[in-house]
């Protein structure tokens, strides 16, 4: 009994093959299951393309997902928007300012804000047909320039900064005294109208009486320099007449106390 199943069995997928049974005996071909996945190799189940030992390595999961790629997983996985990430650039906060931080940084931008020296005040030899000798300061307000007669029709002219409306005056003085690098005290008046000043100052690069002073009589008006040059050529003091550095260091070196001061 079980001989004639096999035969059967044997029978059936001779025919479903093309093939007699008899005829695929004695040629010697597979016959049965074989026979058909013989025929037919596209039906074969697909390989596993990764050892179980590779992917018990992967982790399992998304990550092992990746790395097989299985005909039933190709193509179906679409990503989410929850997995898209924002590439933004990355902000650096900068630490907050401390007092003397923030101090230098708006002494910069008011150094870039700040008009550019005229070359009309720089110093320079003129013509000079007044009636003061030699060795004479002549301090014209209005134009904002300061002569030191030379005599033989010639003087040097240098640029300054002058008072402000209703601190301007004129009249003669002399040169009652010469410092270099000046301590400043402001007096009482200017204490009242700029309660913020500080009462004493030794002298130096931050000093607004900048390199030189040459005191005006008994007066507390000075020929001084400045730390502030680009102010030359306005009207900014409270009645001194300030000068570039350089040029207050020049016209020192030029002038005795005793010399004679005309203000007009």
């Amino acid at each position: 009994m079980l001989k004639n199943m096999s035969l059967a069995l044997l029978a059936g997928a001779s025919f479903l093959a093309g093939i007699h049974p008899a005829a695929a005996i004695e040629a010697g071909q597979p016959t049965g299951l074989t026979a058909i996945y013989a025929e037919q190799p596209e039906q074969r189940p697909a390989p596993v393309r990764m050892a179980s030992a590779e992917r018990s390595n992967m982790g399992g999961g998304f990550i092992e997902f990746l790395f097989s790629e299985g005909p039933s997983q190709g193509g179906r996985y679409q990503p989410q928007p929850g997995y898209q990430q924002s590439y933004e650039p990355r902000r650096t906060l900068l630490p907050p300012l401390g007092a003397e931080q923030a101090m230098r940084r708006q002494e910069d931008v008011s150094e870039l804000a700040r008009p550019a020296f005229d070359p009309k005040y720089e110093k320079q030899l003129v013509d000079y047909h007044g009636k003061e000798s030699a060795g004479t300061i002549i301090v014209d307000t209005p134009n904002k320039f300061l002569f030191l007669v030379q005599g033989d029709g010639k003087a040097l002219r240098y640029g300054i900064g002058v008072g402000r409306p209703g601190f301007t005056w004129s009249g003669v003085k002399q040169v009652s005294a010469k410092k270099e690098w000046p301590a400043w005290t402001p007096p009482p008046e200017m204490l009242a109208r700029r309660p913020d000043l500080p009462r004493h100052m030794e002298g130096g690069p931050q000093n607004p009486l900048g390199a030189r002073a040459m005191y005006l009589g008994s007066s507390l008006y000075r020929i001084h320099g400045s730390n502030e040059p680009w102010t030359i050529g306005t009207n900014v003091s409270s009645g001194c007449f300030r000068m570039r550095n350089e040029d207050v260091i020049d016209l020192y070196g030029r002038v005795n106390v005793g010399a004679r001061v005309v203000v007009i």
